[in-house]
C-alpha cells in the first residue's frame, strides 16, 4: 500500500510520509479479514485443492460476492494465491490453517477473533482503569475456546522445551498453571523417564484430562484442579514448570507464587518459568511488546516482564537464576533451581 504525502504545510516544511502509520493503522482490517477466512472455511475448503470462484463458493456456502471479497483479500494479504482464475492455499495457509495437520492456528484465530479483538476495542479504557471484563470470568464456552486457542498459540514453545532443557535425571514433574496439559505432554513423550501432576483450575482441568487421555498417557500424567495461587500444592517434586502464567499477575503476585512453589519442592529441584520474558526495556522481541496490551485488556495486573526483574523474584522467594534460553518466537525459559545445593545438569 502507497500513501501520498499531504500537501507541504504553509510554513513551508515538508512533511515526512504517514506510510507508517496507516499501515499500523489499516492492521485491524487484515486481522479481521483473516479471522472471516477462518471462520468462513476458505482455507479449509481449499485444502481439497484449487479451485475457481465459483467452485470456491459452492465449498463454502457463501455468494460469489462475499466468497471473492475475502478470497481476494487473503490473496492481497499473501495466504491464497491465485492461478488463472483459481485460488488455491499457499504453504503458509495450507500447513497452518487447512486442517489435517498437527501444527493447526485455527484454534488460535478463533480465540483472538471472539475473545481477544473484542477486548481489544477497550485498550485504552483498560489502560486507564482496568479491564471490564477478565478472561477468568468467561463463561463455560468462551473458556473452552481460550483454553483451545492459547494452546493453538503455545504449541511450538512447549514442544521446544523438552529439546533446549535437558530432563533425563528429572523424574517428578509439577506443571503449574497447565491449561490443557499440552507443555507435560510435550515433555513426558520426550522424556521417558519423566511422570508430571498438572495444576488447573477447575474450569479448565477437565479439558486437560480430555488432552492427556486422548494422548495415551493416563498413567504418566495426572491431573488435579486446585488453584495455585490459593490451594495447597502438591509436594516432593524435583522439576516444577510454571509456563504462560507469570504474566497473569503482579510482580508481588508472582513473588508469592514462587514462595508458595520452593515451599513444597524438593530439594535440590529445578525450576522451569516459560513467558513472554523481555529485555530491560521491554521492547524486545517486539511480539512480548505488543502481548502486554493483549495481557492487560483480559486481566486486571497483566503484564510483560523482563529477566531482570524475574531474577530478583527468584532471589527473593529461595531459588536461584541459572540461564535463560529461547524457545523459539516471542517465547523463552528461565532455567532456575533451589539455593540449597545444585540440581544435577542445571546448566546443560
Amino acid at each position: 500500500m502507497t500513501i501520498t504525502a499531504p500537501p507541504p504545510a504553509e510554513t513551508g516544511h515538508v512533511l515526512p510520509s504517514p506510510e507508517p502509520i496507516m499501515r499500523l493503522a489499516f492492521g485491524f482490517m487484515a486481522a479481521k479479514h483473516l479471522f472471516a477466512a477462518n471462520e468462513l472455511g476458505l482455507f479449509e475448503a481449499l485444502g481439497e485443492g484449487p479451485t475457481d470462484l465459483h467452485g470456491l463458493a459452492a465449498r463454502t456456502g457463501l455468494t460469489a460476492r462475499a466468497t471473492r471479497i475475502s478470497a481476494d483479500a487473503m490473496v492481497a494479504l499473501g495466504l491464497l494465491e491465485r492461478l488463472g482464475d483459481r485460488y488455491a492455499n499457499t504453504e503458509t495457509a495450507a500447513a497452518f490453517l487447512a486442517g489435517g495437520s498437527p501444527a493447526d492456528l485455527r484454534p488460535l484465530l478463533r480465540f483472538w477473533d471472539k475473545i481477544s479483538f473484542p477486548a481489544w476495542a477497550e485498550l485504552a479504557g483498560a489502560l486507564a482503569c482496568e479491564p471490564k471484563r477478565q478472561i477468568l470470568d468467561l463463561d463455560p464456552d468462551l473458556q473452552t475456546i481460550a483454553a483451545f486457542g492459547i494452546e493453538a498459540f503455545t504449541a511450538a514453545p512447549s514442544l521446544a522445551l523438552p529439546e533446549v532443557v535437558d530432563l533425563s535425571d528429572s523424574r517428578r514433574l509439577l506443571d503449574v498453571g497447565g491449561g490443557t496439559g499440552s507443555w507435560s505432554i510435550a515433555v513426558t513423550r520426550r522424556w521417558q523417564n519423566v511422570s508430571a501432576t498438572v495444576i488447573e483450575l477447575p474450569d479448565v482441568a477437565p479439558t486437560a484430562q480430555q488432552r492427556i487421555t486422548a494422548a495415551g498417557l493416563d498413567g504418566r500424567i495426572e491431573v488435579c484442579a486446585r488453584d495455585a495461587m490459593a490451594d495447597t500444592l502438591p509436594a516432593g517434586f524435583d522439576t516444577v514448570l510454571v509456563a504462560n502464567l507469570m504474566h497473569y499477575w503482579s510482580p508481588q503476585q508472582n513473588r508469592v507464587l514462587l514462595q508458595r512453589i520452593r515451599d513444597v519442592a524438593a530439594s535440590p529441584a529445578r525450576l522451569l518459568i516459560a513467558d513472554f520474558w523481555t529485555d530491560p526495556t521491554h521492547t524486545r522481541p517486539v511480539a512480548a511488546a505488543l502481548m502486554a496490551g493483549e495481557f492487560a485488556v483480559h486481566l486486571e495486573h497483566g503484564d510483560v516482564y523482563s529477566v531482570a526483574e524475574a531474577t530478583t523474584w527468584l532471589q527473593d522467594s529461595g531459588w536461584r537464576y541459572r540461564d535463560h534460553r529461547g524457545l523459539g518466537g516471542p517465547m523463552s525459559v528461565i532455567v532456575a533451581e533451589t539455593t540449597e545445593g545444585n540440581y544435577p545438569g542445571s546448566t546443560q
